[in-house]
């Protein structure tokens, strides 16, 4: 790993050259689209995995989009006079966005990747040198205060958060500003926060460079920079998550022990959080030996929160110490110091009784109940992003099970959920099918097994009949009596709900 102290960083408070600098970056197409035109979908591709030659082969010409991404995503220095072409060469050059690189040619002293804003919005995402997945070096064997660019982890988080209008919203841990870049789009406030003060300076590069408003930008770590009478309608963390032997990366290891500093996140958001307020993080979390992960996780929740954690991943200790061994480029230096850094890992886990490490997401809202709902489930399935609506729909809904006991819930009225279908599987020939289940083509894109009576309820939901006047003409038809199957229908009838089979009419 190097020691090296990072390149200095553009100045943040010129906006006017950050401004002049985005309109020549859209006028040559320097966007996701006119990349993926460019360099066609296998080098794009390649760029994904840090492989620069077929992008390098791709960008041979003299088009001003074509010298823009061997400057700001293949870090190769250009002739001065090319860029002058394009670029307001003389601006970004005093504003630190440009360096010379020899008698006659310029450098880029940061990664510039464009990214596409969910509206179809064209960002841009600073990072450092080598540092924005699909930059020219690969992370590995980077600075310690280095900020990287957007990821599959912040793409996830960005996917998961719900995006509703609000008043403010805090990023802790912003990294290179992707999130803040996100919630500036629907929040009056934004607060982002991180340890490193290089990473809150990028973020204002990221934010200027996108045209977004500029954020409330505090050093410190977690919500140390927040002050005890400041809460959030919204509040996201893409935290230093990795669970390792010491914190030699501050943009991945948290520095506490195990997966404290995920549960200590989880725990002290819950104060921050206003009324309704959303709080969504990605975290790891040790298995350990003799207890449940799922009661692990539910210990987790603070008090007055509704939670709904997905877990979507579970790695062994070898897996999950081999990967950021692996993340940190140990594996390309001296072997005998790879095996022992390895070891420490192992020796960590083993004095901890981890057995593995899980991965996903934590959703928590502020609730006034004195119930609250506490959902822990492990998914590892493909899901359909963005998912912000169905994390929405699903406190929605706990919120309309939580009011409802079984009487009002057969009162009530229900719709099938959009794309849902029907599947019936069974022996060729045989009269009735083994069982018959139901797949979502949307949102988490689940599959539940039903019995012929729930595939029939859920068929003919459209909102025009009430529950319990559905299941009095099922048993009609099936000779039950309606009485004995309004009694023990209400509990699949919740969990269609909950999974969002069906949604309330009403």
């Amino acid at each position: 790993m190097s020691n090296s102290t990072p390149p200095t960083l553009p100045a943040s408070d010129r906006p006017e050259v950050a401004a002049r600098l985005r309109d020549a970056l859209l006028g040559a197409s320097f966007t996701a689209d006119g990349l993926l035109d460019l360099l066609g979908a296998p080098a794009y591709a390649a760029l994904a995995r840090s492989e620069t030659v077929p992008a390098l082969r791709a960008t041979r010409g003299d088009t001003p989009l074509e010298i823009l991404v061997r400057l700001f995503l293949l870090q190769q220095p250009v002739p001065h006079a090319r860029v002058a072409d394009v670029l307001p060469v003389a601006a970004c050059l005093e504003s630190g966005w440009l360096t010379s690189a020899g008698a006659d040619e310029v450098a880029a002293t940061v990664d510039v990747r464009p990214y596409g804003g969910p509206g179809g919005e064209d960002w841009f995402i600073v990072s450092d040198l080598g540092c924005a997945v699909g930059g020219a070096g690969g992370i590995g064997s980077r600075d310690e205060g280095v900020v990287l660019g957007v990821g599959g982890a912040s793409t996830t988080l960005a996917g998961i958060t719900v995006r509703t209008p609000v008043a403010a919203a805090l990023d802790l841990g912003t990294g290179s500003g992707i999130q803040a870049l996100h919630a500036a789009q629907h929040a009056t406030r934004v607060t982002a926060t991180d340890v490193n003060p290089r990473a809150l300076h990028i973020t204002a590069l990221t934010l200027a460079l996108s045209g977004a408003p500029a954020a409330d930008l505090r050093e410190g770590s977690l919500f140390d920079p927040v002050r005890d009478d400041e809460t959030y309608d919204l509040i996201v963390s893409n935290p230093p998550f990795v669970i390792s032997p010491g914190a030699r990366l501050t943009y991945r290891d948290g520095g506490m022990g195990g997966d404290d500093l995920c549960r200590s996140l989880v725990q002290q958001a819950g104060d921050r959080l206003r009324g309704g307020g959303f709080a969504q993080f990605l975290a790891n979390w040790q298995h350990v030996e003799g207890e449940d992960w799922q009661d692990r996780l539910r210990s987790w929740v603070p008090r007055g929160c509704d939670a709904w954690i997905v877990q979507r991943e579970v790695q062994d200790v070898t897996q999950y110490a081999e990967l950021w061994l692996r993340d940190a480029g140990d594996h390309r230096g001296d072997p005998a110091a790879y095996e022992a850094l390895y070891d420490a890992w192992l020796d960590e886990f083993e004095a901890r009784k981890v057995k593995g490490v899980g991965f996903g997401w934590i959703t928590l809202r502020r609730t006034d109940s004195d119930t609250p709902s506490i959902t822990v489930e492990e998914w590892p399935h493909p899901v359909e992003q963005p998912l912000g609506d169905t994390v929405r729909a699903h406190f929605d809904r706990v919120d309309h099970l939580r009011a409802h006991d079984d009487a009002a819930l057969l009162a009530a009225h229900f719709r099938l959920a959009a794309e849902i279908v029907q599947e019936q599987v069974g022996l060729p020939g045989a009269e009735d099918p083994e069982h018959v289940v139901l797949r979502q083509h949307r949102g988490m894109r689940r599959a539940t097994k039903v019995d012929t009576v729930g595939a029939g309820f859920a068929g003919v939901c459209d909102g025009s009949l009430s529950a319990g006047r559905i299941l009095d003409a099922i048993a009609q038809l099936v000779g039950e009596d309606p009485v004995l199957l309004r009694d023990r229908t209400p509990a699949q009838i919740r969990l269609l709900v909950e999974q969002g089979f069906l949604e309330p009419a009403d």
